[in-house]
């Protein structure tokens, strides 16, 4: 047994027990986070501001990612507070208290900020103003932020389905149903809407799937892994990690499963190596990077599988996904401290703490400037030095 996976817990509304990853590092833990080292600080994170955001990820593992769109942050907190803020000088454009627990977001763009909640809503609010123009009961709990095109609104639900909602209104268009696999994950990718029309989204089963984003008809599904072992714990393949388009591909990764890159329009498989992870990858100095699940940051050289770099200085500290950032990789741990990683070599250059509550979301980054959303609920803004 995977000994990092030691938690069950029962997810209402449908029959597949959900492993929690927010009881990894428990007193019983077999293999315990590394202690951090000192390090020759290279390079440093100054701060330019930061602001507080309701309870942050509260006592529940949450994953509520902010959203950045047209220099404006979007976050959004376990209790129900959404903030706009400037991302250049912090200040608060607007908040809204929706009073409900909200577990998937933020999703942002053409006018709406969307969020999903315990609850099994999508609740869409006014971009500029906060005021709520809909809300839309669905299936089940979302866990990751609904994500729109301007025309329709698509969400994913724990439960196995992709939902596409009017924009305008909240209104079912088309679903899209899977089948899950008797234990999984907690947690769900954030669907991608292409410029061509489609959604492509990954789930539990370690499948893939492209419909249309207008009417939900099925294009194409490939898998990102098999399950393989006698137990159920053995064949958890989750795709939980943010999905990365780059043009004409989409690169997907799973637990105890693959990274795959495939093309947006047929599916075919263009790339693929065998890797653990149940974040998302990043690029950057023809890379592409990923943490695994015992976080260890690795880069790979594009479009191959020669590991240009791998740190393991990290390990089981539950990092966040990669972000690029300059020259540097950032990825924060479960403790809240950000560590720069050199592109190049690998090298840990810098370190700073920014919530001693940990930090569990993925992070920003624009302009040279790294945006942060510890579990406490502080958003905070940093500049590299």
């Amino acid at each position: 047994m995977f000994p990092l996976l030691a938690s069950l817990s029962a997810c209402s509304g449908f029959d597949a027990a959900v492993l929690n990853p927010g009881n990894w590092f428990d007193d019983e833990e077999v293999n315990p986070p590394k202690e951090l080292v000192r390090i020759e600080q290279e390079v440093q994170l100054n701060r330019q501001w930061s602001v507080s955001v309701g309870n942050g990820q509260g006592r529940n593992y949450t994953e509520i990612t902010p959203a950045l769109d047209a220099g404006m942050i979007y976050a959004a907190s376990q209790n129900g507070n959404v903030a706009a803020v400037n991302a250049e000088t912090g200040d608060i454009r607007w908040r809204t208290d929706l009073e409900i627990a909200i577990t998937g977001g933020v999703g942002a763009g053409d006018g709406l900020v969307m969020i999903g909640t315990e609850d099994a809503e999508v609740v869409a609010l006014d971009q500029v103003t906060g005021e709520i123009l809909w809300r839309q009961p669905v299936s089940s709990e979302v866990l990751s932020a609904p994500q729109t095109d301007g025309e329709v609104v698509v969400a994913q639900t724990v439960d196995g389905k992709l939902l596409g909602l009017n924009a305008e209104d909240g209104a079912q268009r088309w679903i899209y149903e899977t089948s899950l696999p008797a234990l999984t994950l907690r947690g769900t990718s954030i669907p991608v809407i292409t410029s061509t029309g489609s959604v492509v989204a990954g789930f539990s089963n370690g499948t893939l799937i492209s419909v249309s984003s207008d009417t939900g008809v099925w294009q194409w599904e490939e898998r990102v892994a098999v399950p393989e072992g006698q137990y159920d714990i053995d064949r958890v393949i989750d795709v939980d990690g943010d999905l990365l388009l780059d043009g004409t591909r989409i690169f997907a990764s799973s637990y105890q499963g693959n990274l795959m890159a495939f093309d947006v329009a047929t599916g075919r498989i263009v790339w693929g190596m065998e890797a653990s992870s149940y974040h998302g990858l990043e690029q950057g100095f023809g890379n592409l990077y990923y943490c695994s699940d015992k976080s260890i940051v690795t880069a790979v050289r594009d479009n191959s599988e020669d590991v240009v770099w791998e740190n393991t200085d990290l390990e089981n500290r539950a990092l966040t996904a990669p972000k690029s950032i300059g020259n540097y990789i950032a990825v924060a741990d479960f403790e809240g401290y950000v560590h720069l990683i050199s592109q190049i070599d690998g090298r840990i250059v810098g370190r700073t703490e920014v919530d001693g509550d940990g930090v569990r979301s993925n992070m920003l980054a624009d302009n040279g400037r790294l945006f942060v959303y510890g579990n406490s609920g502080r958003l905070t803004a940093y500049d590299l030095r």
